[in-house]
């Protein structure tokens, strides 16, 4: 299916590394002095140096391989494998800013093409980065679509957010600004994460489930437009097929068949999941990283990482009135 990753999609993410680390640090000499960022960040609601660090986190993320589940991370975490859930890989790091107030935070969700990757690949210079400019950090695990369908994924996603939430007062996090950013399918999730509808459920009996999933910001590096996977070659072209007969993509959903995927209960499911779709003109502010490396569109990693995929989020939310910078 095209929204299988493989060994393909880590080599596709570390080629453009050089290239985006390039670009973005333009872009950062530029943020104190920019009228145009300092409007963005104003919009976003967030410290001056809380966009930066996003915009840095794609950039190092970009070289970082995906890994199947993995060791501690390099720097100890205040508070590491925290359950946000019930499930075994429903566990979060969290690194604390040292910080007289409620500090941002901005949350890491690793790539694999739902498939694989570990949060303890997140990059450390980055998050000692954050750390230093009074930013929280979080680094999440997840099921994989192997366990559950992708909605289900994604939902883990919005939980820690939600987890990270309920336990603010005690990490003295600031609930009004935290952001998200992550690479492949870390994008993904937090393009989904910043563009869906909040998930907050005010009367629900579990205490998590009532907080906000929104965001202040997201960030990606080769990310997908949407996981609505009946929309990718309009986004892509007919390469989108090129790798797939379709028969594996009812199982994405936990459907069975074709009828469902094409029926109403498919299409409520796809459209709960398709990104382009969400958004709307009250979405926070995105970051999108992209490179033409990709343009060819030979490989399955090429289909799942194409810049085509950020030109499209680009353009809707254009549309949308949603402010979005695309490097």
């Amino acid at each position: 299916a095209p929204t299988r990753h493989g060994h393909d999609a880590d080599a596709a993410l570390m080629a453009g590394a050089h290239e985006m680390q390039q670009v973005l640090s333009k872009v950062l000499m530029q943020f104190h002095s920019s009228t145009a960022w300092i409007y963005l960040d104003h919009i976003m609601s967030l410290s001056v140096k809380f966009l930066p660090l996003l915009m840095a986190g794609v950039t190092a993320l970009s070289a970082q391989p995906a890994a199947r589940r993995a060791g501690p991370p390099a720097i100890k975490p205040d508070f590491a494998d925290l359950s946000y859930g019930p499930y075994p890989n429903n566990k979060l790091d969290l690194w604390l800013a040292k910080s007289n107030r409620p500090a941002p935070l901005v949350v890491f969700i690793h790539g694999g093409g739902f498939v694989g990757g570990d949060k303890s690949k997140v990059n450390a210079g980055l998050m000692r980065r954050s750390l230093d400019a009074g930013v929280s950090f979080a680094a999440i695990n997840y099921r994989f679509r192997t366990e559950v369908p992708i909605q289900t994924v994604l939902r883990d996603s919005a939980r820690a957010v939600q987890y990270l939430r309920s336990r603010a007062e005690e990490f003295r996090i600031d609930k009004s600004r935290v952001a998200a950013f992550g690479g492949s399918a870390g994008a993904g999730t937090s393009l989904w994460l910043a563009f869906h509808d909040d998930l907050a459920d005010p009367n629900n009996a579990d205490p998590v489930l009532r907080e906000s999933t929104r965001l202040s910001a997201a960030a990606s590096i080769a990310g997908q437009a949407t996981y609505d996977i009946l929309k990718w070659p309009d986004v892509i072209g007919p390469a989108a097929l090129r790798f797939s007969d379709g028969s594996e993509w009812p199982g994405f959903y936990g459907l069975k068949d074709a009828q469902q995927l094409r029926g109403p209960e498919g299409q409520k499911l796809r459209a709960d999941v398709d990104m382009l779709g969400l958004i709307s003109k009250d979405d926070p502010p995105v970051f999108l990283g992209a490179s033409s490396r990709h343009d060819a569109l030979k490989t399955l990693g090429d289909v799942n990482h194409t810049a085509k995929h950020s030109v499209a989020i680009k353009q809707r939310c254009d549309e949308a009135g949603v402010p979005a910078e695309l490097k």
